[in-house]
C-alpha cells in the first residue's frame, strides 16, 4: 500500500524515471527522521566494495558497508535492531534504531555478540532541507511505502531490493522491473 504522508521508518522507493543520478537511481531509502526542519535517510540497497574491517581494522568482522547517500560520505553511520545492547540508540520505528555508543558497538562486534542481521553500516546519508522532500514527492521522484520488513530489513538482501519493491507495487511499475538501469543503453 502506497502512503502519501511522510513518517520516519517508511521506505522511499526511487521512481523508475530517476535515471542518471548515481546516488538515487534504483535506490530504496529508509527514512530515519522526518520533521518540519527536514529529513534524513539511508540508502539501504547500495553496498560498497568495503567491509567494516577495511575501514576500521580494529573491528574483526566483514560486515558490508553501504552507500548511505551523498551527504557526509566521510562519516560512518549505522542502524541496528539491538537497543538493549547498544546504549544511547535513537529509535526510528518498528524496532529499528539509529546510532548509539560506538565503543560499545565495536566491542560487541569483536566479541561476536552482533551479527550482520543486527547491524548495517553506511558511509554518508541522504538529507533533505525543510520542505525539500515534500517538493520531490510532488515532482514524483519517490514512492512512499511502509516498511513491512520491520527490523528484519537490516539483514535483507540488497542486490535486487529495488526490483522486489517495484514488483510489489504492481500495475504500471511492473514493466520497469526488468528494464536496464540506463534505458538509453538498451
Amino acid at each position: 500500500m502506497i502512503s502519501e504522508k511522510l513518517i520516519k521508518g517508511q521506505l522511499l522507493i526511487a521512481e523508475p524515471s530517476i535515471i542518471g543520478d548515481l546516488s538515487f537511481n534504483r535506490s530504496v531509502i529508509l527514512l530515519a527522521d522526518h520533521d518540519k526542519d527536514g529529513s534524513v535517510g539511508f540508502i539501504i540497497n547500495k553496498p560498497l566494495k568495503y567491509t567494516i574491517n577495511d575501514l576500521l581494522p580494529e573491528i574483526n568482522a566483514s560486515f558490508k558497508i553501504y552507500n548511505g547517500g551523498p551527504v557526509e560520505q566521510d562519516n560512518l553511520y549505522f542502524i541496528h535492531n539491538i537497543p538493549e545492547l547498544i546504549p544511547n540508540s535513537i529509535e526510528i520505528s518498528n524496532g529499528i534504531y539509529w546510532g548509539g555508543d560506538f565503543e560499545s558497538t565495536k566491542a560487541l562486534i569483536n566479541n561476536g555478540k552482533i551479527n550482520k542481521n543486527n547491524i548495517r553500516f553506511f558511509l554518508g546519508y541522504t538529507g533533505w532541507e525543510e520542505n525539500q522532500l515534500e517538493m520531490e514527492m510532488m515532482s514524483n521522484s519517490w514512492i512512499i511505502a511502509p516498511n513491512s520488513y520491520k527490523n528484519k530489513i537490516i539483514g535483507k538482501s540488497s542486490a535486487h531490493f529495488w526490483k522486489e519493491q517495484i514488483l510489489e507495487l504492481g500495475g504500471d511499475y511492473m514493466i520497469w522491473s526488468n528494464a536496464p538501469e540506463n534505458p538509453y543503453l538498451n
